[in-house]
């Protein structure tokens, strides 16, 4: 698995700088690594349904817990081969979409990158090292939603995405190091297996579930998946379908088992936001004229009733939410490169102005057919196996209130999918004036096999998995299985009989008919609710506010004024550091103030140099009384012991005092008086505060040391190891010589630049002299 990420990088690495020499053949060498990636899964996939998970690790920070490791258990085998079979045909696809564009390097590039990070989520089982991938993700899929950066649509699309994931993202890595510190480790799977049980796990769940919903786009953040629409269909197709959007509901399915058992609120909280995302994201898609849209929408609705299903912690929903996943992944990512097709052939994705395409593109037509027919949960097909599946167990342990969202919720469905099919390939037109009338049918469209190709192969997997429901099943329950060990009796069965949930799935076939035959007044009834305030005008407003505020406070806090910034720095440290100090810590019992009189009279000396420099009206005085700090300081050191460090303080006083002389030659004799803001009580207040911090602190951190100083193992060290009895030397040019040497380059790179300063101003100031004369 490490080799198989690893490969994901080069390929990225490679498609960048390859992408100008190969053209739109680099989307064919970022296709190896999906590729390769699926025939491993191939290999694995037998040993990993039948209960096996190969597990690989390799020590990063050992000391946070943080480490590469990674488990392929059936549950990542299937997530694993949604991200690299669906991304090898986009890949493929993508090629007959773009053409010859000069930018599908860095395409390709992004790309495989994201393809890589989505492998990383679903095979880590550590959960700092899943948000780490989780964050690449988000970069990544930013990137690609911004791709077309010279539209400000597409830039502020982006801008959304990753604000609404990204800060998910954060409050879920919040959730994820107390459930971490809650169960011991960070380990997924131990953490599954051993649920604990702490009094913080709920504030872990929160978080963890403000993360996924995030990512999976569910009520209230749902408004960002229809804006990311402004990415290229095949992203559209890759990230926002069948990978992207589907993290947030792995990560649900995973933690559910574990919130079910030990937060009460869990799976009422699940259900409530998947049902309610299920309900709106249909009953937008009912309205919109760009099939991409339309699709969109549907996939937030489809994304609820899976959350609905996986979150709920009940192995048969569990196992029915699983097989709607695969089922999902196949037929959306379908629809989406249908719609590519059609925008690529005809120039547009509005259903007003599209007719008659079922002529012009039968194969197109009978893909998209089969898509929406499974999407909409029709016989024979694998959406529908997974919705009886659904109807049964909710049935059973869902509850009347559940039950009717979904019964709901799918006749919505079948009315959109109903609706993508009239609208993109039905032939509208009621009456044909003679002169617009073609003397035969429309000529067929024409095109290229690797363009219809990865919708017609999703579809024919899509009824394959729907009559051979045996070998779904195997599937299905060993990835279910992998979740909840509880998962042993379910099955996707192609005829039930006669039961409760086929009567459902016909109420929501016939509610669904209704819904379509009524379109006109269901378009009436949303113009008149789209005046309530939605979600997408909050975040709006919350940007602008958030803007005015970061003006104001910038224009505050950033005026250019050095008081100012010394203040906010200075106040910060006294109200964070300096509050715990007072209320946590304790000076330690046997202070020392001075050793000897002598150092007690130089220390005097010192703070009588400081107060002189702070209130000295002349420049070149202050700077000598600075310099006086400086040289106090090197005489402390010569009375503890440390004469090298000492001969260091006087040397580096002596250049600073110099390099300051030779500048106060250009300056006013005596300071400004300037009119500050913070008036003189507020900055000698500071002041004492900061010195009297300071001062505790010293003392705090001086008296808490626990451990043995290392420095006692370096004085013990010096003469064996380093062959010399000068502890400084030896740490300087043996312990620490790449350090040394280190900060040697930058002095002389600093001296370098400081000659070529000099030179360039005297020959500047020669230049101007002869130009005078």
């Amino acid at each position: 698995m490490i080799l198989l990420l690893s490969l994901h990088a080069a390929v990225a690495l490679g498609a960048s700088f390859a992408g100008r020499r190969l053209g739109s053949r680099v989307l064919y060498l970022g296709a190896v690594a999906p590729l390769v990636t699926l025939v491993w899964l191939v290999t694995q996939a037998s040993t990993v349904i039948d209960g096996g998970s190969p597990v690989e690790r390799v020590d990063w920070l050992p000391e946070i817990g943080l480490g590469f490791d990674l488990r392929l258990d059936a549950f990542s085998l299937l997530m694993a081969g949604l991200v690299s079979g669906i991304g090898f045909g986009i890949f493929v696809y993508s090629r007959s979409y773009f053409g010859n564009r000069s930018d599908l390097g860095p395409f390709t590039a992004l790309l495989v990158a994201f393809a890589g990070s989505m492998l990383g989520v679903v095979v880590a089982d550590n959960l700092l090292l899943l948000y780490v991938f989780w964050e690449l993700t988000s970069i990544t899929s930013y990137l690609l939603i911004g791709f077309s950066h010279e539209k400000g649509a597409s830039r502020a699309a982006a801008l959304q995405a990753i604000l609404v994931t990204g800060g998910g993202g954060l409050a879920m890595l919040g959730g994820f190091v107390l459930l971490g510190q809650a169960a011991g480790t960070y380990s997924l799977s131990g953490i599954v297996a051993a649920p604990p049980e702490a009094p913080y796990v709920a504030a872990a769940a929160a978080l963890i579930l403000v993360g996924a919903v995030t990512k999976s786009a569910q009520v209230p953040f749902h408004f960002w998946l229809p804006g990311a629409m402004a990415a290229p269909t095949p992203v559209s197709a890759f990230l926002h379908s069948a990978t992207l959007v589907k993290a947030g509901v792995y990560l649900i399915a995973r933690m559910a088992p574990v919130f079910v058992a030990t937060v009460g609120w869990w799976r009422a909280a699940v259900v409530v936001i998947g049902g309610a995302t299920m309900i709106l994201g249909g009953y937008r898609a009912l309205r919109q004229h760009d099939l991409k849209l339309l699709l969109a929408y549907g996939t937030v609705s489809q994304l609820g009733f899976l959350v609905l299903l996986v979150g709920s912690g009940v192995p048969k929903l569990t196992f029915a939410g699983i097989a709607l996943l695969l089922a999902h992944g196949l037929f959306k990512a379908t629809l989406f490169m249908v719609v590519g097709i059609i925008d690529h052939e005809t120039g547009t994705r509005d259903l007003r102005r599209l007719d008659g395409l079922a002529r012009q593109m039968p194969v197109v037509f009978g893909v998209a057919a089969i898509a929406a027919a499974s999407m909409a949960g029709l016989p024979l097909l694998l959406g529908f196996l997974a919705k009886e599946a659904a109807y049964e167990a909710l049935i059973e342990y869902g509850g009347a209130a559940a039950t009717a969202v979904v019964v709901i919720g799918s006749a919505i469905t079948f009315a959109y999918g109903a609706r993508f099919l009239w609208g993109g390939f039905a032939s509208k037109a009621a009456v044909a004036s003679p002169a617009d009338t073609p003397d035969g049918p429309p000529p067929v469209i024409r095109l290229p096999l690797p363009f219809v190709a990865p919708p017609i192969v999703l579809a024919v997997l899509t009824v394959v998995l729907g009559l051979a429901a045996p070998a779904a099943t195997t599937l299905v329950r060993a990835a279910a299985r992998s979740v909840d060990l509880r998962v042993t009796e379910p099955k996707l069965v192609l005829w039930h009989g006669f039961t409760v949930a086929l009567g459902l799935s016909v109420v929501s076939v016939a509610g669904g008919l209704v819904l379509f035959r009524a379109r006109a007044a269901v378009e009436r009834a949303q113009a008149v609710t789209d005046r309530a305030p939605s979600a997408q005008n909050s975040y709006e407003r919350s940007v602008v506010g958030l803007n005015r505020i970061a003006d104001r406070v910038t224009g505050t806090l950033q005026n250019g004024s050095l008081p100012i910034y010394i203040g906010v720095i200075l106040l910060t440290v006294l109200a964070l550091p300096g509050s715990v100090l007072l209320t946590r810590a304790s000076l330690p019992s046997d202070v020392t103030i001075a050793e000897s009189p002598l150092q007690a009279g130089v220390a005097g000396a010192i703070v009588a140099a400081s107060i002189a420099t702070a209130v000295a009206t002349r420049r070149f005085v202050a700077v000598l009384l600075l310099g006086a700090v400086g040289f106090g300081v090197a005489v402390l050191f010569v009375l503890q012991g440390a004469p090298d460090l000492a001969l260091t303080q006087l040397l580096v006083e002596t250049l600073v005092l110099v390099i300051f002389v030779l500048v106060l030659r250009h300056l006013p004799e005596r300071f400004e008086k300037a009119e500050w803001r913070l008036g003189r009580g507020l900055r000698l207040a500071v002041a004492l505060g900061i010195g009297a911090f300071m001062s505790s602190f010293a003392l705090v951190a001086a008296g808490s040391r626990r451990a043995e100083p290392v420095s006692n193992e370096l004085v013990e060290r010096a003469l064996p190891d380093g062959g010399g009895r000068n502890v400084v030397n030896v740490i300087l040019t043996d312990f620490r010589a790449f350090d040394t040497m280190g900060e040697i380059t930058v002095l002389v790179v600093a001296a370098l630049g400081i000659a070529s300063l000099v030179t360039a101003s005297r020959r500047s100031t020669g230049a101007a002299d002869g130009d005078a004369s």
